[in-house]
């Protein structure tokens, strides 16, 4: 089915129209990408309006939707208000996740439709992905792999983070992705136990882990991948953290499958670690779905316990941190399917030493 389809597979009474307003779901709907724009979905026609910039990109490659540009004499207002009378629309679902408050104030205000909050509905189809997604999003993942392969042998004692977030950002480009699906996350040392931590001037040394969690983008969808690498050298405790945290991994893998709540994918990473000792120091939940958006639903964490869907292509992501000293992340990306999962990021797991 395509993806419009299923957009008009919505307006079956609460709504008689969709308003699109987030890059996502025009990407998602129209099968392309324009950076700006907005897009009105109906029974009786679909109309997408962008302005001069991309217009004749939206022309050449658009389809399934009238395409009109826009101006200063002739504004989205102006266009969404033709489109509502011409196919008799009187309730709009948008997406409110999206929307600033100003943003709808204007849409209301201006709009000769009743505007219902409509994101759940609008955003639910991207939670299991179609199979011409997910051959982008295998593409997207092996471009990530190679960079990661790549910048490994650009490690050493002397560069600052911020150096080696540059390399890493120029092979994930240099190896065919189209943009980045997030801001990588580049630390070392000490600096490895915030898990969101932001690339600076420190200098890797020896005996530093270095955590690099990045991801490609292309044509729109997202990868992810997080290695945690040793400099030189690993302490007795770096191993034993690092291996508490693989067999974490490995078993939440082992145990995802569709109709499993995401909260118990969850646990299962969670137990190994807690056993372990380290309990207290695993905050973040094991993973999240993505796609369009690096995070999407359903998620594999505590907060969830819906059974997960054929086609949700999630992160298998567990973590120890132990603040001032060290922190490992480990993360691949999987499909998941009716009897089990497929691990589509082929980068090494063992602990790597550079």
């Amino acid at each position: 089915m395509k993806n419009l389809e299923k957009y008009l597979s919505l307006l079956n009474g609460e709504v008689d129209g969709l308003l699109l307003t987030s890059r996502y779901s025009r990407h998602y709907g129209a099968e392309f990408d324009i950076a700006e724009g907005v897009a009105i979905v109906t029974k009786n026609g679909c109309r997408y309006f962008t302005d001069s910039r991309y217009i004749e990109s939206a022309e050449n490659n658009i389809k399934g939707f009238e395409v009109l540009g826009i101006n200063q004499f002739n504004g989205y207002f102006a266009r969404l208000n033709d489109a509502i009378a011409d196919f008799g629309v009187s309730t709009l679902g948008y997406e409110e996740n999206y929307l600033t408050v100003a943003e709808l104030m204007g849409y209301e205000k201006n709009l000769n439709a009743k505007l219902v909050p409509f994101n759940k509905q609008i955003n639910g189809f991207r939670g299991s992905k179609e199979a011409w997604e997910l051959d982008l999003m295998l593409k997207a993942q092996a471009i990530t792999d190679k960079a990661f392969s790549e910048v490994l042998t650009r490690i050493k004692p002397g560069m600052t983070e911020l150096e080696l977030q540059a390399e890493l950002i120029y092979c994930m480009y240099k190896n065919g992705g189209t943009g980045l699906a997030f801001d990588p996350i580049v630390v070392s040392g000490p600096n490895t136990s915030l898990p969101h931590g932001v690339a600076g001037e420190r200098v890797i040394q020896a005996g530093d882990f270095v955590t690099m969690d990045f991801g490609a983008s292309y044509k729109g969808y997202c990868s992810d991948m997080t290695r945690t690498v040793a400099v030189g050298f690993a302490t007795d405790e770096m191993k034993k953290v690092y291996e508490v945290v693989l067999k974490a991994q490995e078993s939440a893998i082992a145990a995802t499958k569709a109709g499993v709540p995401g909260k118990e994918i969850d646990a299962v990473a969670r137990k190994v670690i807690t056993d372990a000792g380290y309990g207290e120091n695993f905050g973040h939940g094991y993973g999240h779905s993505l796609g369009l958006e690096i995070h999407e639903a359903p998620n594999t964490n505590t907060s969830n316990p819906e059974p997960m869907p054929v086609g949700a292509v999630c992160s298998a992501e567990p973590g120890i941190y132990l603040p001032g000293k060290f922190g490992v992340r480990i993360e691949d990306v999987v499909i998941i399917k009716e009897d089990g999962c497929e691990d589509i990021t082929k980068s090494p797991k063992h602990l790597i030493v550079v």
